[in-house]
């Protein structure tokens, strides 16, 4: 297993920008899903209560699921927020979100069980192969928003043991319509009648960036559309998006009982716990539900001010003539962006002859990072990127635009 892993090819990225970054070179780095905390601190109530944590010496073991106060105070979060009823005890804490999806394909797919999951899509191709599991892969395509449909989902309906989704989805920035993940939970449901209970089919569903949607777009998951997805349901949050707080780690998932049981014991052996006092710090901050708002709609503003900037900025060179395409953005941190640029040369600049060359022209000759979605699993055919915002100084998105167009106008 571990001789044919892949390691993540977008930290791979991401630290080789920033090894340039360091020798000088003047890069708009937008590839990890990250934040740039002088651009978006986590909020000042957190920092403070994290703070108090550790100088009322918080620093011993947390208990192995998560302190109770915090699976309380999260289970309430929520109930208020998403209308989902769950008690402390079918929640489970866990070093930010990572380890949670790690342990439930640990608990719930055994060797060559048929793990469904749309590309791109975030990493469920290298959860799939350390759970020894057997990968089917969705192409999506722009027409769905990149996210899958139940005509694709269906003929796997009968043979696969999970399927993962994720919505708002990484790296699309794109969510599921109501209509589309009804029509898939149902059919989930009817698979598990005929199916019975000693084989069932179970979604993951991540849902880590479901605060954090724009405009008109309304977030839904799979119990709030069917209550007869319960039994076979397992979300994936966490605190790390919504408040910035991506080396906070605290994340939690919450489902049924035994199976979250069986996820805390694969944990408690990897001791991948979120530290005690971040996680006391958590369960005071959440409570303040006036903070928690002020905070939410700030950064929610914040970010959706830049994905409009660049999506603004995207469709008018493609009115202009420029060879890029962009999807409206819907969610999360991350704008869709094509760049089809393929046969396209300069006198300095061999033939583009595949993504990776384009990847690797806009980087040198542009200044602009942005991940290709074969990082995603998607194909290496295709010529669209995932563009993170959360890096972005709404200041230089002028300066992106000109030197890209600049670069652009350079080819033939």
């Amino acid at each position: 297993m571990a001789e044919n892993l892949v390691g993540s090819e977008i930290i791979k990225l991401a630290g080789e920008i920033k090894e340039r970054i360091k020798a000088g070179q003047e890069i708009h780095n937008f590839t990890i899903g990250d934040f740039n905390p002088s651009l978006f601190p986590i909020p000042q109530g957190l920092e403070d209560e994290i703070v108090t944590a550790y100088r009322e010496k918080q620093t011993n073991y947390p208990a192995s699921n998560g302190m109770l106060e915090l699976r309380e105070e999260v289970a309430r979060f929520i109930k208020q927020r998403q209308q989902l009823s769950y008690a402390p005890s079918d929640f489970l804490i866990s070093g930010g979100a990572r380890p949670l999806i790690h342990a439930a394909y640990q608990a719930l797919v055994d060797n060559d069980d048929e793990v469904v999951f749309p590309v791109p899509s975030w990493n469920n191709n290298h959860y799939t192969h350390m759970a020894h599991g057997k990968k089917v892969m969705i192409e999506t395509s722009p027409d769905t928003n990149f996210m899958p449909v139940i005509d694709q989902l269906k003929p796997h309906m009968e043979t696969a043991r999970l399927i993962a989704l994720c919505s708002p989805l990484n790296p699309t920035g794109t969510v599921f319509s109501k209509e589309q993940l009804q029509a898939i939970c149902d059919e989930v449901v009817e698979a598990n009648k005929r199916r019975g209970p000693e084989n069932p089919l179970y979604v993951l569903y991540d849902q880590i960036y479901w605060s954090l949607c724009y405009g008109e777009t309304v977030h839904h998951d799979p119990v709030s559309l069917n209550e007869e997805m319960r039994p076979y349901t397992v979300y994936i949050d966490g605190l790390s998006k919504a408040f910035a707080a991506t080396g906070i780690r605290v994340g939690w998932a919450f489902g049924p009982s035994h199976i979250v049981a069986k996820m805390k014991a694969i944990l408690g052996h990897i001791g991948a716990w979120s530290p005690k006092a971040e996680q006391v710090a958590t369960s005071k901050f959440l409570a303040k539900n006036e903070e928690v708002d002020t905070y939410l709609n700030w950064i929610k503003g914040e970010l959706s001010e830049r994905l409009e900037s660049f999506y603004t900025g995207f469709n008018a060179m493609a009115q202009e003539g420029y060879p890029v395409e962009v999807i409206q953005p819907q969610g999360a941190l991350y704008l869709t962006v094509k760049f089809s640029l393929k046969g396209k040369a300069t006198a300095q600049v061999s033939t583009l002859d595949t993504t990776k060359d384009i990847a690797s022209f806009l980087l040198n000759e542009a200044g602009l990072a942005v991940v290709p979605f074969y990082a995603f699993g998607a194909s290496h055919d295709s010529d669209w990127f995932r563009l993170s915002v959360g890096t972005a100084d709404k200041a230089q998105i002028v300066q992106v635009f000109d030197k890209l167009k600049k670069a652009l106008t350079g080819l033939n």
